[in-house]
């Protein structure tokens, strides 16, 4: 090795050949200031020797070709360490793998290290990110920054339970909840959730009928459905939160529309025939349970009196019965007096004392006219002949 440069000395320029009479000249033996002769450059390996030879002799100690593969390789060595160096984000997490398996994952925000590849490798995943899938349709940006909505039948269209088909758009959010999980566990994330999502709508709409769905269960559903694909995806240890499932649109097929326009038609003259047919039932029964009841009640009471009657007569005949057993002349005038006065209670009544001087004084007379009424008609005097009798004593 070369002795070192005495101290104070200026450092030798590596293109420099060393000639103090020509000092900075380039490599090619021109003046730096862009002058000098006119002499053709150097060769190339003419050009590497004289490189060589100044760098040596400006490196300390006039370091030789061995020490200088050490200090690159020294070089290449603290930039590879360095390369395992990381920032966490606010709102992400790192998720280190050795050797391809998973080894840890930073959680909180700032700078991390990890064995530099290819022993360690840092895969940063947003957590926090509100994410946003379409199922039913897909919106494209054209001119002048509108949405064209574009709808896809294959996605959109569902049976319900009730047997008419439907057109359901909508939306799910979701976040990732786990970054290991997110990318160890399922191999294509957003195929999984659109699978999961399809696959739970369809069995919330199979079991559902359809008028409720596109009236005013819409958020029901929606809340099913969220409920339904938070229990796959944890089954699948997916590492996803559905956060919200937002229905934009449920309507009828436009195929099927005019057909449902019909049976909607049908069901609410159906309904309101039956409506009627309450109302009337309504009017009617308590009428006729009231006429039940009061016949019941009417029946109770001729019952109650037919008995009273009988036993009163029966009462009355044992009466008559023992009073004619203790003394039977007496009893028979006084049923004798009885029934002629039942019989003569509404009759008119003539009587003609004889005091046996033969009638004088009394012209017996018998009115023809009071025989009338017996044929039907009455007097003209007004007088009634209905049960009329006349006594005359001393007719022959």
């Amino acid at each position: 090795m070369s002795p070192p440069d005495d101290q104070g000395k200026k450092p030798r320029n590596p293109w420099d050949r060393g000639d103090s009479r020509q000092p900075g000249r380039g490599p090619w033996g021109g003046g730096t200031g862009g002058g000098g002769n006119n002499e053709p450059p150097p060769e190339l390996d003419e050009l590497l020797r004289r490189a060589r030879q100044n760098l040596h002799d400006v490196l300390p100690g006039g370091m030789d070709s061995g020490g200088i593969f050490g200090l690159v390789i020294f070089a290449i060595a603290v930039l590879w360490l360095a390369s395992g160096l990381y920032i966490i984000t606010p709102g992400e997490h790192g998720v280190i793998q050795r050797f391809g398996a998973y080894n840890r994952t930073q959680t909180h925000e700032g700078l991390g290290y990890h064995l530099p590849w290819p022993v360690e490798q840092v895969t940063k995943v947003s957590v926090t990110e509100v994410r946003r899938m379409q199922i039913g349709f897909t919106e494209q940006r054209v001119r002048g920054g509108y949405n064209q909505r574009q709808d896809m039948p294959e996605e959109s269209l569902m049976l319900t339970s009730d047997r008419n088909i439907i057109s359901i758009d909508f939306v799910v959010q979701w976040n990732i909840k786990s970054a290991e999980d997110y990318l160890f566990n399922i191999a294509d994330p957003d195929v999984t959730i659109k699978k999961v999502a399809e696959s739970a709508i369809r069995e919330v709409v199979g079991q559902t009928e359809m008028f409720p769905i596109i009236t005013t269960n819409r958020d029901e559903v929606a809340q099913r459905t969220r409920d339904l694909m938070v229990k796959m995806l944890d089954q699948y240890k997916s590492g996803v939160a559905i956060s919200q499932v937002l229905i934009q649109e449920a309507e009828v097929h436009p195929d099927v529309q005019e057909a449902f326009q019909d049976v909607q038609s049908a069901k609410q003259d159906a309904s309101k025939k039956e409506n009627d047919a309450g109302v009337y039932r309504q009017n009617l029964l308590p009428n006729a349970q009231g006429q039940a009841i009061k016949l019941r009640q009417d029946a109770e009471a001729y019952k109650a009196q037919v008995i009273a009657i009988a036993t009163g007569d029966a009462s009355r005949f044992t009466a008559v019965y023992t009073g004619y057993q203790a003394g039977p002349e007496v009893t028979k005038k006084r049923m004798y007096i009885e029934t002629m006065e039942d019989v003569l209670r509404n009759a008119q009544k003539m009587i003609v004392e004889n005091n046996g001087k033969g009638g004088e004084g009394v012209i017996p007379y018998m009115s023809l006219d009071s025989l009338k009424p017996a044929a039907g008609g009455s007097s003209d005097d007004g007088s009634s002949g209905n049960g009329s009798v006349s006594i005359n004593n001393g007719i022959r």
